[in-house]
């Protein structure tokens, strides 16, 4: 071993709830050494593509209700002590502003994920944290009183560690599962991980046919047993056999075997007002062709694709020549698009992940380990997801915040 360093906490992971943590434990106590371990050649490399490179970092309406996961419960602590103000405030100190756009997400006012990545390694070099990048851990062990970090030339010895290096979600920036291996080995319960905000494979005959074609529609996920699971209005892209969108990212945080993908496309007209419609449609266009039933509703493609799930695919008929009970049942299918669903898409296109350490083994109100002392987890390496609008990332932050303040 070539190097051998010692730390008071050796912080694995340079990521956003890594240089909070390392921020917080510095402006806590200055007079404690902090190194960062990081395996990446720079810092916060999955930071600077969050929110579409804007950096969406918190939201107006930071609940447990918008999370999923065994942590959920404790996060209420978390949360009510770190909330959306408190969090904004403390980038303030580091010398962001921020703005809140009319969907109730914060940006840097500035629009730059680049911002919020500077504020954080700027306070770091300031406060004297020792950031070590280009690492690759080989091992993370306990010995005696102290944990030894072990990576090809260095060994990092530090009476206490925190876990902050993510989810297996985004393997190009760096994502693994070697926080959830850490864990493991020091006896912690760990759910694997699985990808979330993400597009979400399903089984259907006309995707190929709507293959890049986007519509705003109500979006329900319901169960097995026809119950609403989640359900909200957004836009929905539809990919060669997949769904996308916001929304869609949303639901694929809850999926599970056996849901399916309900499509109000027309949420905003009532059932009866839409069979009006095609009624009227139909008598308007009597003698044109069955794919302009729908002209004036819906794109082209996306009206023929209604038609085939009522099994209407010979084109050649004329309107007038519909029965009143093909009628309802495509104005029904319009309102009712199924779409079963096969499974998430994989960890490559995933924002986050499901999984991590389990919820009741970490004390939420310190993030220290209830089985290991010394030991402290936080960010995507625990067993909790958000929704798209800056949830995770706010969850993120305050857990780093919250180890850090207790090292």
């Amino acid at each position: 071993m070539n190097n051998t360093y010692k730390f008071d906490a050796v912080i694995i992971g340079a990521g956003a709830s890594g240089l909070m943590c390392a921020i917080a434990a510095k402006k806590k106590n200055k007079n404690i050494s902090v190194a960062i371990i990081e395996k990446n050649d720079r810092v916060g490399k999955k930071l600077l593509s969050t929110g579409n490179g804007r950096c969406n970092l918190t939201h107006r309406d930071i609940s447990p209700d918008h999370y999923r996961g065994s942590f959920k419960e404790q996060s209420t602590y978390l949360f009510s002590k770190y909330d959306t103000n408190t969090l904004l405030e403390k980038f303030k100190k580091l010398g962001l502003l921020c703005f809140c756009d009319n969907e109730g997400r914060y940006y840097p006012l500035c629009r730059q994920a680049s911002a919020v990545l500077d504020v954080l390694r700027f306070a770091c070099e300031r406060l004297g944290v020792n950031i070590f990048c280009g690492e690759n851990i080989k091992s993370v062990k306990k010995a005696g009183k102290n944990f030894n970090v072990t990576t090809e030339n260095t060994m990092f010895v530090a009476d206490k560690i925190v876990i902050a290096n993510g989810s297996k979600a985004s393997p190009k920036l760096g994502g693994n599962a070697s926080s959830a291996d850490y864990l493991k080995n020091f006896g912690h319960r760990v759910i694997p991980y699985s990808p979330a905000l993400c597009p979400i494979e399903v089984k259907s005959d006309i995707l190929k046919s709507l293959k890049g074609i986007r519509t705003t529609a109500n979006v329900s996920l319901i169960d097995a047993n026809q119950r609403i699971i989640k359900s909200e209005i957004g836009e929905v892209q539809f990919g060669d056999k997949t769904l996308s969108g916001i929304c869609i990212f949303n639901l694929s945080v809850y999926t599970e075997k056996g849901n399916c993908i309900l499509l109000d496309l027309l949420y905003n007209v009532s059932y009866s007002e839409l069979s009006e419609l095609i009624t009227t449609n139909q008598k308007l266009f009597s003698d044109f062709t069955v794919d302009n039933l729908f002209t004036g509703i819906f794109q082209k493609r996306l009206g023929q694709a209604v038609l085939k799930t009522c099994n209407i695919s010979n084109f050649s008929r004329k309107c007038g020549e519909l029965a009143k009970e093909e009628l309802n049942n495509i104005a029904n299918a319009a309102k009712n698009m199924r779409f079963p669903v096969i499974q998430n898409c994989g960890f490559e296109l995933a924002q986050t992940a499901l999984g991590g350490v389990v919820g009741r083994e970490i004390n939420e109100k310190t993030m220290e380990s209830k089985i290991i002392k010394g030991l402290y987890v936080c960010g995507e390496a625990i067993d909790i997801c958000g929704e798209c609008g800056g949830y995770n990332l706010h969850f993120a932050f305050a857990s780093g915040l919250n180890a850090g303040e207790n090292l």
